[in-house]
């Protein structure tokens, strides 16, 4: 048994069960990575694929409950490099942290400023996406730290562990009719407006306070990041709602925000990482500057007690 034969089977099923997109991947020849699968199958005794011809279609019930420990073996051998290279290499190499742009934009910049100045011969790389997306990214190992507010709680591969609260923000423009009044769900009803696409930013809990009082609002427009909200908003378009933290009074001086945490209610952020994967020390640095409370005691209590199937919180 070796580590080329697992990587065969686990990119198999990655890649679709096509097999000239596995040897790509692999950068090795289809007949090579045939061998491999059939050399481990053989050495299991058993089939982990069912076969249509000379084509994979599928796993087997066996190659089912055979490919998590494939994935789990070959993530503790990617584990061991890591603490090789931890020794060798303790003020370099690579951080890729994934994140929405609203995280990236108006939330990130202190921690990665600081991270920087203490670790300079470290590369960081900054990847954005959909939580949907950080999520597949940290699954996949293209991340080391995913930041969101939606979805990195919902997958079991992932130790999602919350950093800070915020509240949504209502922005208009100066002199609007929204400034001259409490501010209600059902007086926004009454304008068009401009948020956040499905799935980013608290958007589920816009469209739940609304649906809850059964009003039906009038989004014209839905970005995925607060800035094109504010061009839009600025252009006299509609009515913005975006992230508290999106707004910058020195900055954007063409608007104005009301506070809409009592119509929202509050959103939790949160930081996620790979169950099982090694985290280096600079890593757990630059969680730490993001989210203060997350210090390296605090976040590997948090990975043990997840891995015993506790549920964490702060």
């Amino acid at each position: 048994m070796n580590f080329q034969q697992l990587r065969s089977v686990r990119e198999a099923v990655r890649c679709g069960f096509n097999l000239t997109e596995v040897a790509h991947t692999l950068h090795t020849s289809q007949p090579g990575v045939s061998r491999q699968i059939r050399e481990l199958e053989e050495e299991l005794g058993i089939e982990l694929f069912v076969r249509a011809g000379k084509r994979l279609t599928g796993l087997t019930e066996p190659g089912g409950h055979v490919l998590p420990i494939i994935e789990r073996m070959l993530l503790e051998s990617s584990n061991l490099r890591h603490a090789g290279q931890e020794f060798v290499a303790q003020q370099s190499g690579l951080l890729s942290v994934a994140a929405t742009h609203s995280q990236a934009r108006y939330a990130m910049p202190v921690a990665v400023q600081e991270f920087r100045a203490q670790f300079p011969n470290v590369k960081l790389h900054l990847h954005q996406g959909s939580p949907k997306q950080i999520a597949q990214m940290l699954i996949d190992g293209e991340a080391d730290v995913g930041i969101a507010t939606e979805a990195l709680g919902d997958y079991p591969q992932l130790v999602a562990l919350p950093c800070y609260r915020w509240t949504h923000s209502v922005i208009v423009p100066p002199g609007h009719a929204l400034l001259d009044a409490p501010l209600t769900l059902e007086a926004l009803t009454r304008h068009p407006l401009i948020t956040y696409d499905t799935g980013f930013t608290g958007r589920s809990r816009i469209d739940e306070a609304f649906a809850q009082r059964g009003l039906a609002p009038n989004i014209v427009l839905a970005a995925m990041d607060a800035d094109v909200i504010k061009t839009y908003v600025q252009l006299g378009m509609g009515v913005g709602i975006v992230a508290g933290v999106a707004y910058e009074t020195e900055r954007d001086t063409q608007l104005r925000a009301l506070d809409a945490g009592r119509l929202f209610g509050i959103n939790m952020t949160k930081l996620a990482v790979r169950r099982g994967n090694y985290l280096r020390k600079y890593v757990y640095a630059f969680i730490e500057s993001f989210a203060p409370t997350l210090t390296r005691a605090v976040v590997e209590k948090a990975l043990g007690d997840e891995a015993k199937g506790s549920h964490y919180e702060i």
